[in-house]
């Protein structure tokens, strides 16, 4: 084992590295005042206080820092402080620009068959200007009524459209998908041999957003089991700005995110400005978990399909690897991931 490392400077290093990436300021505070509690306990006495699990009764000391504590006892660099450190010294913009340039595709979009604003070929048009390879359109299942969620019918009737364009189309493929609502008990509101016939199924929760953690987390580990499942999409459902703003659903993260690296389900790194979802806390615990993700917009018009900007500042500050993003794949590699 190695020499104990020193978990107040620890903390205190945390909390620095949050400041700097302008992370909220409660979590901020919730490292400092940690720090503050342990400050002039020796490391036998916080040893002592870990093996009893008297650690977390501290005032000012939560379940994260308690594990940050006992990774420094071990002589670890805590996982949280890996994480951040992985991003610092980056020069965030042209390694933000490095991943935009490297991403081949978007794998969330809608149409005006659901709730976009824009015909089919409209948003194709725009993917290719952009220098797209793909697009995959993953418009709302039936039950999202308010989204004009799409019948089984009305979704066999856009493959076939897709068909046709693709079959137009030279050195870009339009990719069939949909953003299938995960109803209360973990189900996919859509029939399965449809699920079975799509490139991309993106998973989301758009319901009972404040369900108990525990049911939350049932449900969402009920879903990312199922083979049919692609990418696990905005997973808090949070919504930080504008008039819908949203807390986030509660569900036991470390549980979700290691389903998702188990089941070979990618965590979305959602672009749009008013979700920007998961938070970076969670994102950096998708990336300690082993996940893989996709960088989407969740374009519902045009314009939004230049988003993925977003994404990928968000992605490189929280060290997210290159190679783990699907959309930076060619097209046959995003394929065989679902085979």
């Amino acid at each position: 084992m190695s020499d104990a490392r020193d978990p107040v400077a620890d903390l205190r290093r945390i909390a620095f590295l949050l400041e700097r990436a302008h992370e909220s300021t409660y979590r901020v505070r919730a490292f400092r005042t940690a720090a503050a509690a342990l400050r002039g306990k020796d490391p036998e006495q916080l040893a002592a206080l870990e093996r009893s699990g008297e650690l977390r009764t501290l005032k000012g000391v939560g379940d994260v820092t308690a594990r940050c504590v006992a990774e420094s006892l071990r002589g670890e660099v805590p996982v949280y402080l890996r994480r951040l450190e992985a991003t610092e010294g980056v020069e965030l913009d042209t390694a933000a620009a490095d991943l935009r340039e490297a991403l081949r595709g978007d794998c969330h979009s809608h149409t005006d068959q659901s709730d976009g604003g824009s015909p089919l070929w409209e948003m194709v048009e725009t993917a290719i200007g952009l220098g797209h390879d793909y697009l995959v359109v993953t418009d709302h299942s039936p039950r999202l009524t308010v989204a004009n969620g799409l019948s089984p019918e009305r979704l066999r009737r856009q493959l076939d459209q897709i068909a046709e364009l693709n079959a137009g189309l030279s050195g870009f493929r339009v990719l069939t998908g949909i953003e299938v609502d995960i109803l209360e008990d973990g189900a996919l509101d859509q029939e399965e041999e449809l699920l079975d016939r799509l490139d991309v199924v993106v998973a989301s929760v758009h319901s009972k957003l404040r369900m108990p953690r525990d049911e939350m987390t049932e449900r969402m580990l009920t879903a990312v089991a199922n083979p049919h499942v692609d990418v696990l999409g905005h997973c808090t459902g949070r919504m930080v700005t504008g008039n819908r703003k949203r807390p986030e659903s509660e569900f036991d993260a470390d549980a979700v995110f290691a389903a998702c690296a188990e089941h070979g389900v990618a965590v979305e790194i959602n672009s749009r400005p008013e979700r920007l979802d998961p938070p970076k806390r969670l994102l950096r615990l998708a990336v300690e978990a082993g996940c893989e993700f996709t960088i989407d917009t969740d374009a519902h018009a045009p314009g939004q399909l230049d988003w993925l900007d977003y994404g990928c500042t968000r992605a490189v500050q929280c060290g997210v690897p290159t190679e783990r993003i699907r959309n930076t794949w060619g097209l046959e590699e995003l394929l065989a991931a679902r085979a």
